[in-house]
Parts: C-alpha cells; sequence; structure tokens
C-alpha cells in the first residue's frame, strides 16, 4: 500500500514542478559577474548588401548576414520597414508595451531612466533606460534586467546589457539596434539593424536557447516592422505627414485657371486618405484578432494541460484504491 502511494506523491509533485515558473531571479540581488558576453559598439554596421540581399529586402523579408568582432562572428539581420524612422524608433523604445507587440514576452517595465548629455567623453549617450523583462514559454518564464543606451542623435543606434546589479535568469545577455533611413526612400522607409549574444545557463531547456539565440533575430525585426507599419498608417490617415501632404504642397494659386487642377488634386488627395485610413483600420483589426488568438491558444493549452494532471491523478488514484482493495482481498482469502 505505502509503495503504490508513495510513487503517486512523488509523480503528483513531478507533474506540478515541471509547469511551474522558474523564478531565479532577483531584484535586490547582484547578478553573479559584471559581464561575459563582448558588449555591442554603437555605430553603422558597415554592411555591404549585394543584389541578392537587396531582393530579399525588397520584397519584405528580413535578410540574415554575419558581422565580425573580437571573438569571432555574430549573426545580424536587416529588415525594411515602410516607415520613417521616428516612428521605427518609437515602437522600439516603448519598452513598457513589449507585452503587446513582442513574442514570446510577457511583461516589461521601465524602472528607472537616466537622461545624459551627449558629449565626446561619454561616446554621445543620450539616456539610459533600466528594464525588467519576463519572456518565454507559459512553462517557463525568465526575468531578465536589462541596461539600454540611448545613442540616436550621434550614431543612430541602441545597445543593451543585463543590469548587473540585479539578478537576472540569463547568464548574460546584450545586443544592438541600428536604425537608418532607407536609401530609396529616406523621408518613408527605415532599413534596420539587429544583432543580439545570449549566454543561457545549463539548466535552461535546449528549445529555449534556440529560440533566444537564433529565431529571436527574425522574430525581432519582424514585429519591429509589424507594429511600427500599422502605426505609420495610422498617421497617414490623421493626413499630418508628408505622404499624404505631398500633393497639396505642389498645388500653387494662380488664379482660376489652376481651378480644375486643384480639385482634382484634392480629390486624389482624399481618396488617398481614405485609402489609408481604411487600411491602418484593417490593419489594426488584424493585429487584436492575432492578439486573441494567442490568448485563446494559450488559454485552450493550458486548460489541457490542466486536464491531462487532473486525469492522471484521478487514474493514479483509482489505482491505488484497487491495489489496496486487491491487497485486503488476497490476504483475507489467505487467512
Amino acid at each position: 500500500m505505502m509503495m503504490p502511494l508513495f510513487r503517486f506523491l512523488l509523480l503528483t509533485f513531478a507533474l506540478a514542478s515541471s509547469v511551474a515558473v522558474v523564478e531565479a531571479s532577483n531584484f535586490s540581488k547582484a547578478h553573479a559577474h559584471t559581464g561575459k558576453v563582448e558588449p555591442f559598439t554603437p555605430g553603422d554596421p558597415k554592411i555591404k548588401l549585394d543584389g541578392k540581399a537587396t531582393s530579399i529586402l525588397s520584397d519584405g523579408k528580413p535578410y540574415q548576414t554575419q558581422v565580425q568582432t573580437g571573438e569571432g562572428g555574430r549573426g545580424l539581420v536587416i529588415q525594411d520597414v515602410d516607415a520613417p524612422t521616428h516612428v521605427v524608433w518609437d515602437r522600439i523604445l516603448d519598452f513598457d508595451n513589449y507585452g503587446s507587440m513582442v513574442p514570446k514576452c510577457f511583461e516589461s517595465k521601465n524602472y528607472k531612466i537616466i537622461d545624459h548629455k551627449p558629449t565626446k567623453a561619454n561616446n554621445f549617450l543620450e539616456k539610459e533606460i533600466f528594464t525588467r523583462m519576463k519572456v518565454g514559454f507559459p512553462m517557463l518564464k525568465l526575468e531578465y534586467f536589462v541596461r539600454h543606451f540611448v545613442y540616436i542623435q550621434h550614431h543612430k543606434a541602441l545597445t543593451w546589457t543585463l543590469d548587473y546589479t540585479k539578478e537576472s535568469d540569463f547568464d548574460d545577455s546584450c545586443g544592438y539596434w541600428y536604425i537608418a533611413p532607407h536609401p530609396d526612400n529616406p523621408e518613408e522607409k527605415t532599413r534596420l539593424y539587429y544583432s543580439v549574444g545570449v549566454s543561457m545557463y545549463d539548466w535552461v531547456p535546449k528549445f529555449v536557447m534556440d529560440f533566444m539565440s537564433s529565431k529571436a533575430l527574425t522574430d525581432a525585426t519582424a514585429w519591429v516592422k509589424k507594429f511600427s507599419e500599422i502605426e505609420w498608417a495610422k498617421e497617414v490617415a490623421k493626413g499630418g505627414t508628408s505622404r499624404s501632404s505631398g500633393a497639396s504642397s505642389q498645388v500653387k494659386d494662380k488664379g482660376s485657371i489652376f481651378a480644375l487642377p486643384f480639385f482634382g488634386n484634392k480629390k486624389k488627395k482624399e481618396e488617398e486618405e481614405r485609402l489609408a485610413r481604411e487600411a491602418a483600420e484593417k490593419a489594426v483589426m488584424e493585429a487584436q484578432a492575432e492578439l486573441e488568438e494567442k490568448k485563446k491558444l494559450f488559454v485552450v493549452r493550458a486548460g489541457f494541460r490542466r486536464y491531462l494532471l487532473v486525469s492522471l491523478v484521478v487514474v493514479l488514484a483509482a489505482y491505488n484504491i484497487n491495489t489496496v482493495i486487491a491487497g485486503g482481498f488476497l490476504k483475507d482469502k489467505s487467512a
């Protein structure tokens, strides 16, 4: 009787532990070290793109390449975005809302911001932003504390490391954004560059390590592209951008002879604004629908795990009851 019961309790504990959230991070305790991964230097990565690379980018897809560092090479992703640089920067710096934009990010909140006066001595650093983040999967969430360095005006870049005054679930992490106006359409398009270096502890499962090191590259540029283009479509729909004001700025009042072209341009502008407004509304609805679908999928998965766990507990309980009854029956029969 005791042995089946022991097995039952042991298995139940193991199952409960497998779905528990890992909480090794500590806001009040310093990290075990002050940096293992070589940090990034802000500035232009100076990547030369051949015809194949530009063709991939013009199709709206990310292009992956390598950048050389002191330790060897690092993966870097390049992505073209149909939105100006200021819109792209607004999305990247919106850390408090990463939970609703970034794949596998559950929580994100700034806990400290330090403004700097850019000088040559500090490499033209403008600001430091400290952010607490939780990423991962429903059964395994990793919390880490990030220190962002903002160099937008001089270097068009943002870099980050861990905040080593806090203990993170990552052994180490550092990364890099470089945001430049697109060479073919600098007013309304952006070419962005992204790279990240991550060191994980041995207890982190391999599929999480693979996600954080490889898939995270293309996922990062994909979410920035998606939400930047949605925001830009909203701005165009409001008519307060260069795209919507371009036609009207070319019209000059030179008397009644220009009355017909003026009204023609006005109607064209109204039609463009209507189409842009409809595109923005459609993009927002699609984004909301996708978010709702992800929430439903999470609930279904979580519900299925609970159902599986409860079913297993019931089966094991029935097995133990049956074992006890059978043992008693055999004992009575032998007596």
